[in-house]
């Protein structure tokens, strides 16, 4: 059964479409190529992403190019039910729905996957784990895949190592154009977005700690530094850490940064980065946000185990923990991604790149897959620098190119100074 929300919701899916489509020229662009040469034609397509106006315009490209597409959600709390409500209206099997239980959420995953894909697009890992765990009879089927997040893509290097993997998987997160700009920009001002949509908090003169330094740890420490915030980064790689201190960052371990913070955002990727002992140092009105992929950086059932009181929606998206000593803290978008959950994700500028990179790995995969052994591969450079090619020149940029004496002097070992 296709499930998605409320049919009638999608005439305001396709505005919601259309005003994205408007700040992504390059996808665009790629889907009037793709509806001109076919790469995809009568390949199948199971993806689990983010339901959101920004995917719904990689999904007609991925369409334009020949594909049928079935799409689940990645996360639960960020599907925008007036988009699933118009890629359903224009056939597209959307099993969907927000605000969905655990057990809804992996069915939707399961129903996705019955088209017997020949390509996966992942956002996270889920669909390929059940891939190689419950649907093992379709993975003959599968000749590879893409996957977007750098949760994602640690998940399938431990498949590969462990030769787990059946089938080549795409990083498409480890692209420069995606880490400079989504992981840094994007994350940076959607997850800030997301904070402020959900408190109205002011940031300036307020302590903010950013746990992890990576490029979406980074860029959250660098929007909130730029509003007045004083920033504490924790880190477990020294490399980052060192970074982050050489950057002007205050660097300490979250067993200290615990009793500083007035603001708690997790970007690392991990679980457990903050743990009771860390909630039973902080003080009265400390905010948690996580802006990692999945629901597991903060413990959210210590924090449970730990209050004598709930209070569920105190503003949007913001639950208040009452403990025994009656500090309170508060619990944004109930510990998933703040980003996707408070707010609308990364500007639609930003998801361009992305999904441009997704969307010309996905034609490459389709034409190189019969050559490809499992394992996970990088995009090849010459998408990463179309797409930044293409990003250049919608926004009318022009850069310098190099002469035959500059590319002659590049070539050569011989030349000295």
């Amino acid at each position: 059964m296709v499930e998605f929300a409320d049919a009638p919701l999608a005439e305001a899916g396709e505005r919601r479409i259309d005003w994205a489509l408007r700040s992504m020229p390059v996808l665009r662009a790629i889907g009037e190529r793709f509806a001109r040469t076919l790469p995809l034609d009568g390949l199948k397509i199971a993806a689990c992403l983010h339901i959101t106006a920004e995917t719904a315009v990689l999904v007609g490209a991925l369409r334009a190019g020949g594909a049928r597409v079935a799409l689940a959600a990645s996360n639960p709390l960020s599907t925008q039910n007036d988009v699933a409500a118009a890629l359903a209206a224009y056939d597209v099997a959307v099993h969907a729905r927000a605000g969905v239980d655990r057990d809804t959420y992996y069915r939707h995953i399961h129903q996705a996957l019955d088209i017997g894909p020949d390509i996966v697009l992942d956002d996270g890992c889920d669909l390929v784990n059940i891939l190689h765990t419950e649907r093992v009879e379709l993975l003959d089927g599968v000749s590879g895949g893409c996957e977007e997040t750098t949760t994602g893509i640690i998940r399938l290097r431990q498949m590969a190592a462990e030769q787990a993997l059946r089938f080549p998987m795409v990083a498409v997160n480890d692209t420069r154009t995606k880490r400079m700009f989504d992981n840094r920009y994007g994350t940076g001002q959607s997850t800030l977005d997301g904070i402020l949509r959900a408190t109205n908090m002011l940031l300036a003169g307020r302590t903010v700690v950013v746990a992890g330094f990576g490029y979406c740890g980074r860029g959250v420490a660098e929007r909130a530094r730029g509003q007045g915030a004083r920033v504490i980064v924790t880190e477990i790689d020294p490399v980052k850490a060192l970074d982050a201190s050489l950057q002007g960052y205050d660097v300490r371990p979250m067993a200290e940064a615990a009793r500083q913070g007035d603001l708690f955002i997790t970007v690392t990727g991990n679980r457990d980065v903050i743990r009771g002992e860390h909630l039973a140092e902080m003080k009265d009105g400390a905010i948690l946000a996580n802006a990692g992929h999945f629901d597991v950086e903060i413990d959210v059932r210590a924090l449970e185990s730990m209050a004598d009181t709930v209070y569920l929606g105190v503003r949007p998206h913001t639950d208040e923990y009452v403990l025994a000593d009656g500090r309170r803290l508060l619990l944004l978008a109930e510990g998933r991604l703040v980003n996707l959950t408070a707010a609308e994700g990364h500007p639609a500028a930003v998801m361009d790149m992305s999904f441009s990179a997704q969307a010309l790995a996905v034609a490459w995969l389709a034409e190189e897959r019969s050559r490809l052994t499992p394992g996970v591969y990088d995009v090849p450079a010459e998408i990463d620098v179309e797409v930044a090619r293409l990003k250049l020149a919608a926004a009318d940029i022009e850069i310098d190119a190099l002469t035959p004496v500059q590319a002659d002097y590049l070539r050569s070992w011989r030349l000295g100074s």
